[in-house]
């Protein structure tokens, strides 16, 4: 018995290492393509002017127009086609809502919940009072108010919906082209056909048959269009159909666990978001984002795609067509006029939410690698930091940290004393993150299994039982995360009574949570799983992962009784992801081309809510040379997330492991990102009230200048920093387009670059070109510490850059970079203002601030500064400051110098003017 047994775990075991060998890098085989996927190749084969749908019965209803659309055209043995419901929604900010359901389906279609805020839900419906009729283009159509400038039009036949500038030019259309669908679900097959669909070894049961939606997306004015990640490919994204078009596969929104992916591909990866943006010069920008939680497959067509068809859309407008195709769901979709690419971002995060705003730790540099082996491993990885004077905050904790794979867990051998552990970290102002995955080992004696078992809690296969899948500890279930009550379950586990071994100063990171199943279709999930009872996995697949993300965040705070802001990276995204964390951008690889696309990968994820995004410093996979890390880091110290990780397979990399000049190279690269820890912070807080993403793209910043339309080698942060990586080995020189009218300086050297054009610049190993904007002030601290929270008593320098009329501003937020007090008005913020040779500072807090500081100012840099002024006088303390030449670089004494107020001495807290003279 014991032999049979013995046999079976090897067979097992063998079965599993085959599963394994075929995840741990990139087969395209093993993915599906349009032609494999059914409602992909369907849709892709209709015409335009095939949909037959015309609006009936259009009315005002319950403060939306609401009408039916049903079709003008029955095929012969044709079964009796359900009438559609269509809700046109107008909302506060020029943002339109389309619903669009089946009448009287056999089974409820499934809608996404708790991703649009219930504040959205309840508070920014505008209620519609009237609508009015008009003939457009020959056809009878609707109007209705959407805000000052815009409305909404539904046109009866054939059905389209757009928003217009009032009696003016189209912003964005649906079903322009005529080719929308919408498979309605039956609950009987008709003879002979087969419902079933199979890939590879697997089959997918349908049990509702096909139940896909497709229709067309045409946005007016546009030169580009954004957004719909996650992928590595470029900014801009490329026409996937139509003359010309040489890659024929429409971008894919399926998250999926994607080993050592490939760079300028359209396959998707582990996030998924639809939401689109569009910019051009003539018009400004628009967005268009579809709530839905299945796969989804988006065309962007080329322009002539559609010229056998003779269609005729209004012809004195530029405009770029686009296909949306989705398996299941229905259309819940909105629409964003914008103009402004910062008016888009806060339109769409109105519905989804802004970012949550990290602890001030968070924003600084972490360290983590697959795996630190034990106590004395971290213990010396922590020391050496300090012995090379390198500052970090954050310490990670891969899968080999726990016992057998069991998460909550620590493997007692290797991690004996984890409170400890965290403790002396902590000592030092340090914090830990463990990893914690969805998949729970199926094992009786684990305390998550057996309870998750004992309350049914976990996802069910198509027959009824509890979905058992193979991921890292092997047998394993996946959580219903679909359901509140297995959310709130999960969220008790991070207490430190449930989390045994853990501290206050531990954090969270979920991996593998696409989800990943290393047996599945795909390396997931069957989509004919059940979900609530009542919810096919194809129907919740691209939310799966941001409902685990909001499980876990709930769970840390709940930890703290909800004082503290908790902090969980996740690995799959959706749209609302940004509410919950922060996101990386995956297994990738330690190549050239790699870091170069982690700036499209993370301009594209800010701009569609994640503000709170980074790549893998030195590529996850692989072994970078000494010159491609460094590069890495140089860029990196610019993402929002900065983070460093490595594959257990890869050598060290530690950054004092690569030489002396190396080790300086990558200690200035995170020393600049403590210097300007105040700004990205400053940034954060932006973003958690605007949705105005940290990293921007160049347009958002200058949005008429058209060559910065299709730029994706550097990035704003901020409106006051841009940043360009080298990505070419032994690089001497560098183009830089650097935009707008005024002069930037250089950030290491304060040397003056016109605006409006492209330099070739020299570039050496010491730095990447990063340059800040004239007409700003930058905040920072220029002591360095051991970590960020040492540095909060710290004083700090303002590097103001002036413009052509000698004026500049900046903004300064500060709060206690933990809890949630800032929420109730405990924070300082400032805008400082130059104009006039005078400096001002100006509070802009909301009522009574209830934090306070006695940081101050010790140094004021200028740059640009056109007369010789020599002195300063300080209001109201009426004190004298001398301007003199000091280093630009408080650590660089032997660097470049600019001028320079010494100790004024003024608290940031305080109202107070600085005249030059």
């Amino acid at each position: 018995m014991k032999t049979q047994m013995s046999n079976l775990t090897l067979l097992l075991l063998f079965l599993f290492t085959c599963h394994l060998s075929q995840v741990l890098s990139w087969k395209k085989d093993e993915f599906r393509n349009c032609n494999q996927t059914p409602f992909c190749k369907r849709a892709r084969a209709r015409k335009p002017s095939s949909s037959s749908l015309a609006a009936h019965d259009v009315t005002i209803s319950d403060g939306s127009l609401t009408a039916k659309l049903v079709s003008t055209r029955i095929e012969q043995d044709q079964d009796p086609i359900r009438p559609l419901v269509l809700t046109l929604s107008a909302c506060h900010d020029g943002i339109l809502r389309l619903k669009i359901d089946e009448l009287g389906p056999p089974r409820k279609r499934f809608e996404v919940p708790d991703v649009v805020l219930p504040e959205f839900e309840g508070k920014k419906k505008l209620w519609l009072q009237q609508l009015s009729t008009e003939t457009i283009d020959g056809a009878p159509s609707s109007v209705v108010f959407l805000s000052d400038g815009y409305e909404a039009v539904l046109r009866h036949d054939p059905f389209e919906v757009y928003v217009r500038e009032t009696k003016g030019n189209r912003v964005i259309s649906v079903n322009s082209n005529g080719l929308f669908d919408f498979e309605q679900l039956r609950e009987n097959k008709k003879e002979g056909e087969d419902w079933e669909e199979r890939f590879r070894s697997h089959t997918d049961k349908r049990p509702y048959g096909p139940q896909s939606i497709s229709f067309d997306v045409s946005f007016f004015g546009a030169d580009h269009v954004y957004g719909i990640p996650e992928r590595a490919t470029s900014f801009a994204l490329k026409p996937t159909r139509g003359p010309g078009v040489e890659e024929s596969e429409p971008y894919r929104l399926f998250n999926l666990d994607v080993f050592e992916y490939v760079h300028d591909s359209p396959f998707g990866l582990y996030g998924s978001i639809p939401f689109m943006i569009s910019h051009g010069k003539a018009r400004g920008t628009s967005g268009f984002f579809w709530l839905n939680a299945a796969e989804m497959q988006i065309d962007v067509l080329a322009k002539g795609w559609d010229a056998e068809e003779g269609i005729a859309l209004p012809s004195s407008q530029g405009r770029i067509d686009t296909f949306w195709m989705s398996e299941a769901g229905v259309v819940d979709a909105f629409f964003f006029v914008g103009p402004g690419p910062k008016d888009v971002a806060r339109q769409y995060t109105s519905v989804t939410g802004t970012p949550s705003m990290p602890q001030l730790f968070a924003v600084a540099y972490h360290q983590c690698r697959w795996n630190y082996r034990d106590e004395e491993d971290v213990e010396q990885v922590d020391a050496k930091f300090d012995e090379y004077d390198i500052p970090y905050d954050v310490l990670w904790l891969d899968i080999e940290h726990t016992d057998g794979k069991r998460y909550l867990t620590w493997d007692r051998m290797l991690f004996p004393h984890p409170e400890e552990m965290q403790r002396k970290l902590a000592a030092k102002g340090r914090h830990m993150v463990t990893i914690v995955d969805p998949h729970i080992k199926r094992d009786d004696s684990y305390f998550v299994h057996k309870e998750a078992t004992e309350n049914g809690y976990y996802v069910k296969d198509a027959n009824g039982n509890d979905y058992d899948g193979w991921c890292w500890p092997g047998s394993s279930s996946y959580l219903d995360m679909l359901r509140p009550e297995v959310r709130s379950w999960w969220a008790t586990k991070f207490s430190t009574q449930n989390y045994v071994g853990s501290t206050p100063s531990l954090y969270i990171w979920n991996d593998m949570n696409e989800p990943s199943v290393f047996n599945g279709p795909e390396v997931t999930m069957p989509r004919d799983a059940v979900h609530r009872g009542d919810a096919e996995h194809r129907e919740v697949h691209n939310a799966y992962g941001y409902y685990f993300h909001m499980a876990t965040a709930d769970g840390l705070v709940n930890r703290g009784d909800g004082r503290d802001r908790p902090f969980v990276l996740s690995r799959a995204v959706f749209a609302g992801s940004q509410r919950y964390g922060a996101v990386w951008t995956g297994d990738n690889t330690a190549e050239w081309e790699h870091l170069r696309v982690s700036v499209p990968m993370v301009l594209t994820l800010g701009l569609t809510g994640i503000s709170f995004s980074g790549a893998d410093v030195g590529g996850f996979f692989g072994n970078p040379e000494p010159e491609l890390l460094v590069r890495w880091y140089q860029l990196g110290a610019y993402y929002p997330f900065f983070r460093a990780h490595a594959h257990h397979d890869t050598k060290r990399r530690e950054p004092w492991l690569f030489g002396d000049k190396n080790t300086e190279r990558i200690r200035e690269a995170i020393h600049m990102r403590y210097m300007l820890l105040p700004y990205f912070y400053t940034l954060f807080r932006e973003a958690n009230t605007s949705g105005v993403p940290v990293a921007r793209p160049l347009w958002m910043e200058f949005p008429s200048e058209e060559a910065t339309f299709t730029n994706d080698e550097a990035l704003m942060i901020g409106n006051s920093l841009l940043v360009q990586g080298i990505y070419t080995e032994h690089a001497k020189h560098a183009s830089v387009y650097l935009p707008g009218k005024e002069l930037w300086y250089d950030l290491k050297t304060g040397a003056a670059f016109k605006g409006g054009k492209t330099h070739k610049l020299d570039v050496n190993e010491e730095g990447v070109p990063a340059f800040q904007r004239a007409g700003t002030i930058i905040p920072r601290k220029d002591r360095f510490r051991r970590s960020s929270t040492q540095m909060v008593n710290d004083p700090y320098t303002l590097v103001i850059a002036l413009n052509s009329s000698q004026a500049a501003e900046g903004e300064l937020y500060v709060d206690d970079g933990k809890s949630f007090e800032f929420q109730q008005g405990s924070y300082i913020h400032r805008r400082f203002v130059f104009a006039d040779g005078k400096l001002s500072s100006l509070n802009l807090a909301l009522g009574q601030t209830q934090f306070s500081s006695e940081c101050v100012i010790e140094r004021i840099i200028l740059l640009g500064l056109s007369t010789g002024q020599k002195s300063a006088t300080i209001e109201p303390a009426n004190q004298n400051a001398e301007i003199e030449r000091g280093p630009l670089l408080l650590h660089s004494r032997q660097g470049p110098t600019a001028l320079t107020i010494r100790k004024p001495n003024v608290r940031i807290a305080d109202d107070w003017v600085i005249k030059i003279f």
